[in-house]
């Protein structure tokens, strides 16, 4: 098969054994820098790409996209309702009613934010039940006053499915012999596990009327309407068209981007410094390069007085070293891609598993947003990485190479 004469010399190089060992383990060294920048770059872009999918997927599906609210509880919200899904962007609309307080049980306390809800509705516009580890939503009837809770609350409290919880509302019914805070008892008829440490600690479902009974609402009054949208992205700005309208002095809108948008972005910006940081370290990896083809360019200028007496021009020698490094590049490149792929397939497990054997969670809900280290591949995540040791090899190449191409036969073949 036809080559060019400097794809030939440059490629047999690459493989040929030197005289000088300390150059080849140079040149074996920037390859396996070059291939473990890739593998870390690749490892911890999917690791925050898995976090921003959780985000988006897990957090995100579990808090509404948007909801409608109005200054007093809100009576016909059916009607209200249909109003909202005149709106194209609107998928699913689902009523609620939320009280914050603590809930109590055998001494032990836990706040709780308590969502009632009606569970024909809320699948709708919640992907609750994909979370639900004991009991379903279909328990949650009218009157029967039962909760569900998510598993770290259950934990904190020591409740299992069938134990009787209190719930202390932050009011206070004023009777002939005092003050006393509201309270009811509730009945555990479930426990979900999501992943995120506020839901999972601090969110409890109970039957939309009977928290409007909490409240001392008629029975078909609600705090507002939950929205889900077509498109996550325009919820703030359909929300707001929305309640436009409905009327503004009647009905106000909230979204995700204010309870969870500040976490989104925090993510999505850390994505962008980190991949930038990662990226600089391919960077030295491949400028070592430089280092090995100077080396090499060194150990053969003999060879190069020789073919440049032969007639080879200065580009044919400089394209030799040129191929030389690129070759160096791809190698470590490939080796990094497929390393770092199989890397973030298994990251999630690997650090599970290392989790469970020294007894240590690296990842603290109390703290982090899940529990868990995730970890999704992005096929245009390689490509940009790949792509970007490539070039960074490739522009490391060029100086070794022009230098080569400047060597005189003459100088070069004085002492030899």
């Amino acid at each position: 098969m036809f080559r060019p004469l400097f794809v030939f010399i440059g490629t047999r190089y690459t493989r040929a054994k030197r005289r000088n060992h300390f150059v080849s383990f140079i040149s074996l060294t920037s390859m396996i820098g070059l291939a473990l920048g890739v593998v870390v770059m690749i490892v911890v872009l999917s690791v925050m790409n898995g976090f921003d999918h959780e985000m988006r997927t897990r957090v995100l599906g579990m808090v509404p996209h948007a909801t409608v609210e109005g200054d007093q509880p809100i009576a016909d919200w059916q009607a209200l309702a249909q109003q909202v899904k005149q709106n194209p962007h609107v998928q699913a609309v689902a009523p609620f009613t939320q009280m914050q307080g603590l809930l109590t049980h055998d001494g032990k306390v836990q706040k709780m934010l308590l969502n009632g809800i009606l569970p024909e509705r809320e699948r709708e516009v919640s992907i609750i039940d994909n979370f639900i580890k004991q009991g379903s939503l279909d328990r949650l009837a009218p009157g029967e006053w039962g909760i569900l809770i998510g598993d770290k609350a259950a934990d904190k409290l020591g409740v299992k499915v069938g134990d009787k919880v209190t719930f202390v509302a932050p009011e206070v019914s004023i009777t002939p012999a005092g003050m006393f805070p509201r309270m009811k008892r509730f009945t555990v008829v479930g426990t979900f596990h999501v992943g995120a440490g506020e839901i999972d600690g601090y969110l409890g479902l109970t039957n939309l009327s009977d928290l409007s009974r909490l409240h001392r609402w008629k029975a078909d009054q609600v705090q507002g309407l939950r929205l889900k949208f077509d498109d996550l992205f325009q919820a703030p700005r359909e929300a707001w068209n929305i309640v436009k309208q409905l009327g503004e002095q009647q009905y106000y809108a909230r979204d995700w981007t204010r309870t969870q948008g500040n976490l989104y972005q925090a993510i999505r910006m850390e994505k962008s410094i980190i991949g930038l940081l990662l990226l600089l370290i391919v960077a030295v990896a491949a400028f070592n390069i430089i280092s090995t083809l100077v080396m090499v360019v060194n150990d053969k200028r003999g060879d190069i007085a020789i073919l440049r007496t032969l007639g080879a021009t200065p580009r044919q020698i400089m394209a030799i070293f040129m191929v030389q490094g690129t070759v160096i590049g791809v190698v470590g490149t490939l080796i990094g891609a497929v390393v770092g792929i199989l890397a973030a397939l298994n990251v999630s497990a690997a650090i599970a598993g290392i989790e469970t054997l020294i007894g240590h969670k690296f990842l603290n809900a109390d703290v982090y947003f899940i529990d868990y280290l995730p970890s999704q591949i992005i096929a245009q995540d390689v490509w940009m990485v790949c792509g970007a040791a490539l070039a960074l090899s490739f522009l490391a190449t060029l100086y070794p190479a022009w230098r080569a191409a400047r060597t005189q036969p003459a100088e070069a073949l004085r002492y030899e």
